[in-house]
């Protein structure tokens, strides 16, 4: 017995283990159309079990808890295995062809079920098995026809070499037409050609799949490569250092959330005792919030006569980048200040308060306006504040605030004021590293970074 069945025996075992051995390294991978393989892999697994749970030999030399459970193996895996061969093919589908075989595996998983029921309860394993034979081999027909004719392959295929798919499909079609006419006829052929039949169509699908999956690996990383350089240039339009101003000292952070970012920052140095600092937000994320941002560092070029007049700044911006907005908006606040008149200036365009800490207490300062691309003609408040030895700002976006701990509490506002009345005496630069470290404990550690951060902390001394 074991010597007539070690063909099925081998290649049931081999097409088990191989497909399982495809799912797990592609699940490992997690690439864009690694799906197309798991799929593939489950595919192969399903026909090994077929062909093993069909193997007198294989039933006779198993343990007698598992011999029970041969026949709903066998009957289920015969019910469900066109099933996953769509869903593998429909990873290779585009336009209705998709709709197509949707329809095909929603209609197959019925008749499975229904299939698997009757077995469950009449014993029966063959009840609906040839209406869903019968439905496989007109599905697999038009399968073949698409894959066969160039144009209809190109209109509904996603496929790099067709040639190898095409070749591998007819081969296993015609062994399959053939065995399957040959046999009702009497005429007895080796089992060794379905196997066969099946390798070889495995063998194409799976070098088309991988063609695909390379090919996206390498436009992925030729995206990387140009988000790598859009992050070398867009550091590049931020400020290389703080401004040379007496009296005062200044720390920046810009964590972007991915590779570029909406956050944008930037001083306006007029002299030793006077200077400007804008921080803004673009809404989204990504290149073209980025692209946004870097308008905004292009118009503020514009706006230096006026840098003196935070009102008329925010005004300009909101002018120049307006237009160019496109349903996203632009939050911004920008800080004046003038150490020699001992005066500061704010004014802000739908953004998070200014805050002031002064003697031990922490002051919200806000003047707001409406964000950029509200209306093209907003009014900016200006707010008048003297300023003296001790006064610490801070500018920021609200990705500094919005990060949620294990039990979905945001990092808030409040949490911001504890951490800055604790450290009220550090260097603005310890400040700010001991604000993100208290960011990252207080997110868990498998948390992502879900918006951009920017912050300012400029101190009068």
């Amino acid at each position: 017995m074991l010597r007539e069945q070690l063909a099925d025996i081998i290649f049931g075992a081999v097409f088990l283990f191989g497909g399982l051995s495809a799912c797990g390294i592609a699940a490992m991978r997690r690439r864009t159309g690694v799906r197309a393989i798991i799929w593939l892999g489950t595919w192969s697994a399903m026909y090994g079990i077929l062909r093993l749970t069909q193997s007198s030999a294989v039933l006779t030399a198993s343990p007698r808890w598992l011999q029970s459970s041969f026949p709903y193996a066998n009957s289920v895996t015969k019910y469900l295995i066109f099933v996953v061969g769509s869903l593998a093919f429909l990873e290779l589908t585009i336009g209705k062809m998709r709709f197509y075989l949707r329809a095909v595996v929603l209609l197959t998983s019925a008749m499975g079920l229904a299939g698997v029921g009757f077995l469950v309860l009449t014993r029966s394993n063959d009840k609906l098995l040839p209406y869903d034979q019968f439905l496989a081999a007109c599905s697999l027909a038009v399968l073949i026809t698409v894959v066969a004719v160039p144009r209809l392959s190109q209109k509904f295929l996603v496929l790099p070499n067709r040639g190898v798919l095409a070749v591998g499909t007819l081969l296993f079609a015609s062994e399959a037409l053939y065995v399957n006419l040959s046999r009702p006829l009497g005429y007895q052929t080796p089992r060794i050609l379905d196997s066969l039949g099946f390798t070889v169509l495995l063998f194409a699908f799976g070098y088309v799949a991988m063609q695909n999956i390379l090919a996206s690996e390498r436009r992925l990383l030729s995206i990387e490569n140009e988000l790598a350089i859009a992050r070398q240039i867009q550091n590049s339009i931020l400020p290389s250092g703080s401004p040379g101003l007496k009296n005062v000292r200044i720390a920046a952070a810009y964590h972007p959330m991915t590779a570029v970012a909406g956050d944008f920052y930037d001083f306006i140095p007029v002299d030793q005792n006077r200077a400007g600092f804008l921080i803004a937000d673009v809404s989204g994320h990504g290149v073209p919030a980025a692209l946004i941002a870097a308008m905004i560092k292009v118009a503020l070029q514009s706006v230096v006569a006026c840098a003196q007049d935070p009102g008329a700044v925010l005004h300009q911006l909101n002018r120049l980048v307006s237009t160019q907005l496109h349903f996203q908006v632009v939050t911004a606040a920008y800080l004046w200040l003038d150490t020699e008149t001992q005066k500061a200036l704010y004014s802000a365009a739908g953004h998070p308060p200014l805050l002031r800490w002064r003697r031990g207490e922490l002051e919200r300062i806000e003047s707001n306006g409406l964000v950029f691309g509200a209306l093209p003609e907003p009014d900016y408040p200006v707010c008048d504040m003297p300023i003296e030895p001790g006064d610490r700002f801070f500018l920021y976006t609200d990705g500094l605030i919005e990060p949620e701990n294990a039990h979905g509490n945001s990092f808030g506002e409040c949490k911001l004021e504890e951490v800055i009345r604790n450290n009220g005496s550090c260097h603005p630069a310890e400040l700010v590293d001991q604000l993100l470290s208290e960011i990252r404990r207080w997110q868990p550690a498998s948390t992502t970074q879900h918006d951009d951060i920017t912050l300012l902390v400029i101190d009068v001394v």
